[in-house]
């Protein structure tokens, strides 16, 4: 099994990550692929009058407040919008593939942080109202079943909260749960910069190898979204994914480029 996260900024070549997906299932590789959409929510949310708002966590990790006209936003886009767009590209290609959030079948389940405890300014607030989660588990059967029937699953947040709630929770977070749940060969997070970067945004500073029982002490060069991919892949590689890959989603062959040894390799 191979799972792939592919961010939302807008200059990754999509076309070259749906040619790569072809290429992969034409030679029998089983794999899931997991969009995010951050630019564009945010394009959206500021268009519509409700522009987004950041917070950070007393642990230092930023995140986006997440009111219920936030996630309405959030759905809208990442559900409809974008998980669309994958959908239509892959089947253009010769790809069934089935385009679910998180919350279909409680596909990315966990608690909802209804009060989270944030700074401000130096100040510590508690906000309520949050709309927020973290993906605890994964439902795989139903993967499976669509695994087993020959569809693509194209997969994107919202999760499910315990009760059935729609939560906002992070995708590269969630991938990493998925990636663990079906014990992948390869856990691919493709973004706009070619890994893990010891300078940020020296593109130079490029770290190629992470020892993966060192994996977590290299948080300390993730810079801004960064940081919740590195968490993501520290989970992964806990939950015993064999291989985790930070790699350039804006290049030609991103993922068979990333397979092949290309970007930033925990292994």
């Amino acid at each position: 099994m191979l799972v792939i996260k592919v961010g939302g900024g807008k200059d990754l070549n999509i076309d070259a990550i749906v040619s790569d997906v072809v290429a992969l299932r034409k030679a029998g590789q089983d794999l899931i692929l997991v969009h995010g959409g951050a630019e564009t929510t945010n394009e959206v949310a500021e268009a519509l009058g409700h522009p987004p708002q950041f917070i950070t966590s007393e642990s230092g990790f930023e995140s986006r407040r997440t009111d219920r006209r936030t996630l309405e936003i959030f759905e809208m886009v990442y559900c409809g919008q974008l998980n669309k767009m994958w959908v239509e590209k892959l089947q253009l290609a010769g790809v069934n593939a089935v385009g679910l959030s998180g919350l279909d079948g409680r596909i990315f389940e966990g608690k909802r942080k209804d009060r989270l405890r944030v700074r401000v300014n130096g100040r510590r607030l508690v906000l309520r109202d949050d709309w927020t989660g973290t993906v605890e588990q994964v439902n795989v059967e139903l993967l499976r079943l669509l695994l087993d029937a020959g569809y693509l699953p194209v997969l994107t947040p919202p999760g499910s909260s315990d009760s059935g709630e729609a939560i906002n929770v992070d995708g590269d977070r969630a991938a990493a749960m998925v990636a663990a749940a079906f014990e992948a060969e390869a856990f691919v997070i493709l973004s706009n910069v070619p890994g893990l970067l010891r300078e940020f945004p020296d593109e130079s500073s490029l770290i190629r190898e992470i020892p993966r029982t060192q994996a977590d002490s290299y948080m300390q060069y993730a810079a801004g979204r960064m940081k919740k991919k590195v968490m993501g892949a520290v989970e992964a590689v806990a939950e015993g994914v064999q291989k985790v890959i930070f790699a350039d989603g804006r290049s030609e062959n991103p993922i068979q480029r990333a397979l092949d040894g290309h970007g930033t390799q925990i292994a």
